[in-house]
Formats: structure tokens, sequence, C-alpha cells
């Protein structure tokens, strides 16, 4: 028996004209109806559902081998997993939320933070003792009015010291003291008879609703009398379109000749957005293809294209009409970040500057368990939703970002004992792409963090919804 195979036209018939129209007579259980939702929510828009036999529109001959089928698993999420394509190599993103009102404020950066973004390592090697150290200090939060700074090492909460069984309950808590130690390699080359002591320093944060903008530092350096503009910025979020537009206009105004773009903490995001930002650094090339969407062979008429834009909302685009631009990365840098190095690489030089990158082209959106998927008239019995990847997305030669990484031109890798200051022209990263722009790279060797700082845990990684690569507009497959 097959499926119905269905335009967008037709998507709010998708209940009604499936060969289980009756299905909602036969399903009982509440939690069987989350698996129905996932169920056809994946067989309708997985990329990859031409791998996934059970998702086959002719998988089924009756709603009975249905049911039976469904009831083999026992939870949605279970489910769910078995029906994602090469988990840990090809689809390492597609996820099921039991709360979706969570995976919206995620994406319009809202959450529950003390403004505190800290990578935790085990100290010293083979011991159960943990230390944290602060990779970045958001503005306006309460880490920042508390004076915290990157750098700062801390391995106690609330006077008991962090060790590997204690540290996740310890700083998940709303409110905590942090204890900060100094590091000491007791005057050695050697690792082994390091230590940390405290230096008596504590501060008490509290994590309260904090809405992240994205544009964290937006400064003007100069260099060998030339203006370089540096924009650190860390979630491509369509909320605050206006805020990176008027970043570029000060760029603009102060007639900058290079253009750093800081996406070392950048997980990504929108779409849109991306294409927004590869429009402000270029302005040459309006109209031309930024990227393309390529979804599943079902669904081929959805395909679309990205241009180059010279406005959003009405509002003008303030471009830069740059050559080339220099591109700050790490390990954290994916989706909507790695899409703007990889789609501006056709057009202009871009030079990258760091570690690789996370290796993920291909973007999603969120299904709701509703008539048509979107969510207008969601079922009111649950409020699971899934974020599916739906899309590969590739640049004008159709390339798409490699499933291993984007490789830097220049490497750096940030070191956990020397961060250096964000936006500071001293700062490993950020030296090293102003000493190329000044010709002089060669004295920037790759930076290797000590061996025995093994990381274990980052709260850079503590949302679930970090490395989605997202569509929010017209390309919306739910236009």
């Amino acid at each position: 028996m097959k499926f119905l195979k269905l335009s967008l036209l037709a998507l709010v018939l998708f209940t009604a004209t499936s060969c289980f129209d009756d299905m909602d007579d036969t399903i009982s259980s509440s939690t069987t109806n989350v698996k129905d939702f996932v169920w056809k929510g994946m067989n309708f828009w997985y990329l990859y559902k031409s791998e996934i036999p059970d998702l086959a529109d002719n998988r089924f001959a009756s709603n009975e081998e249905y049911n039976n089928y469904l009831n083999n698993f026992l939870t949605p999420e279970e489910l769910f997993e078995s029906l994602i394509y090469q988990r840990e190599t090809v689809d390492r993103f597609s996820v099921i939320v039991d709360d979706y009102i969570a995976l919206e404020q995620s994406f319009d950066g809202t959450s529950y933070s003390n403004g505190l973004k800290y990578t935790l390592y085990e100290f010293p090697e083979n011991s159960s003792n943990v230390i944290g150290i602060i990779k970045m200090v958001l503005n306006d939060s309460e880490a920042s009015a508390a004076g915290v700074q990157r750098g700062q090492i801390f391995n106690s909460v609330d006077g008991t010291v962090l060790n590997i069984d204690n540290y996740s309950q310890l700083l998940n808590q709303q409110s905590y003291t942090l204890g900060f130690v100094d590091y000491n390699d007791n005057g050695t080359p050697e690792n082994e008879d390091d230590f940390v002591e405290s230096n008596g320093q504590t501060i008490s944060l509290t994590k309260v609703v904090y809405n992240e903008n994205p544009v964290y530092i937006s400064s003007i350096l100069e260099v060998n009398g030339e203006n370089v503009g540096y924009l650190m910025y860390n979630r491509f979020n369509n909320n605050y379109d206006s805020h990176l537009n008027n970043a570029f206009a000060e760029f603009q105004a102060s007639n900058v000749q290079h253009l750093i773009m800081d996406f070392r903490y950048n997980p990504g995001g929108s779409v849109n957005t991306a294409s927004l930002l590869g429009s402000m650094v270029t302005g040459q090339f309006s109209g031309e293809n930024f990227s393309k969407l390529i979804y599943n062979s079902d669904l081929q008429s959805q395909n679309s294209t990205y241009e180059f834009k010279d406005s959003f909302n009405g509002i003008g685009i303030n471009h830069l009409n740059l050559s080339k631009v220099y591109i700050i990365t790490s390990a954290r840098t994916a989706s909507a970040s790695e899409l703007v190095i990889n789609s501006l690489n056709p057009y202009i030089d871009v030079v990258v500057v760091g570690d690789e990158t996370v290796g993920k082209s291909q973007a999603s959106i969120t299904v709701y368990d509703s008539p048509n998927f979107t969510a207008q008239n969601r079922n009111p019995t649950h409020t699971y939703a899934l974020q599916p990847l739906v899309a590969q997305s590739i640049n004008s030669l159709d390339e798409a970002v490699p499933s291993s990484g984007l490789v830097p031109d220049i490497e750096v890798i940030e070191s956990a004992l020397n961060l250096g200051v964000l936006g500071d022209v001293n700062e490993p990263l950020l030296a090293a792409a102003l000493a190329d722009i000044q010709g002089s790279s060669g004295r920037f060797a790759p930076s290797i963090e000590k061996p025995f700082l093994k990381p274990i845990d980052s709260d850079l990684d503590k949302n679930p919804f970090e490395d989605f690569m997202y569509l929010d507009d017209d390309h919306s497959p739910f236009k």
C-alpha cells in the first residue's frame, strides 16, 4: 500500500488523504499518537528518507501492520532514533524534543543563563578532579556585571571541589558561588608537577531569563594606517538582523579595507541571516546565487535558491563590497557559519583562521503535530516536535561543506591557558588574522593545548539545539 505523494499546496490534506486516513480511529494511547506523528513527519520531510526502508511509502500493507510497527517502540524517541540515517557519521543533528516551547525560545536566543561560557577539564591527567576555564562572558549578563573575565579558572562550587561525579549537579543549579584558582606550572616545562591553588576569589551568580544579542563585539582596528573591521558574531539569529546591519553601517562609515569575522563559538542558525551577512560583506553580487537547498526526492519541487540581497524587511543592506574576508573558526564553528564560508568561496577570497569546523551542511525545520506540520492547529495533547534534517545546502558551484569540516588556511588552535582578550589585537587567533593582513603570518605557529588538559564538558555545548541551521523566511517549505 502506498502513501499519496503530496504537493505542499495539498499538505493540509495529509492526514485526511493518507492511505491511513482512519488511523485516528485505531490509535488509542497518546504515546502511540505521538509515534504516529513521528513516523508521518519523518516520512514526509526527512532528507534521507530514501535511505531508510521503514520510511518507504509502501512500507505497510494495512493499518494493523502500521500499528504493530509503532507499538514495537517503547517511546517516540526510540522510534525517531530508528529512523535516523547513519547517526554517527551522516545525520548527527536531527533531534526530537518533548518541549517545543524550549526549542522556540532557543531559536529566539532566550534561555536561563548567568552569562558564563566555560569548558571543563580533567586536572591533572587521570584524576577525578575538574577545573573550569571561562571562555566567554556574555554582554549585559549576571556574570559580566559581577566582573567575571575570560581566562579565569574555577575549581569549586559552593565550597565543594569539583570532580567528575559532582560537577554536573553543582553547575546546573540556578544559583551558585564559584571559587577561583590560579594555575601554576611550578616553573618547569613538565606538566606532571603543575597545580592550581586558590586565590581567595569567589563570585556568586544566578541564572535568569536572558536574551542574547549575537553581535558580541563590533569594533574598528587600525593596522598600518588601514581600518580593519572586527565582528565577533555568535549565532545567526534573525531577530537581531538589524543589529548585524547596524554593525556593518559602522564598518561602512569607517571605510574598512579589511574585515575579520569571528565565528569561533558560532554554532549556526538562520539560513536567511547567513545570506544577509554574505550580502553585507559583498554587495557587488546582488541577485546572484548565494546558496541552494536540495530536499529529498519526493520534494524536489521545493528546491530553492538564496540570493545575494540589497535589502531585508524593507531596510537597505549596508554593503562593504569586499573581495577578501577573514573568518575565525574553531571545532565549534558549524552550520550557517560554515554555509557563509562555503557560499562566499566562489565569489571572493575567504581566509579561514583557526581550527577545523564541525562539518554540517544540512538545514532543518521544526515539524509540529498538526494537519500540515506547522505551528498552526497543533495537537494540544502534547508538546513534542521534530527538528529533522530536511535539505542539503550547497553553494553556487554545487559544493557542500565536507562532513569532516572545513580546514583552516591558517591553523591556530585556541589554547585554554593562553586565551587572550576577545577583540584585543594580541588575542592569538585575531593576531594571526591581523598578521596575515600585514603579510607576516609565519610567526604565528599553531598553538597546542597542554595534553593533560583533557576537555570533558562545556557550557558552550549545553544547548541541545545549538548546531541547527534552520529555515525561517520565504524559503521555508511551509510558505
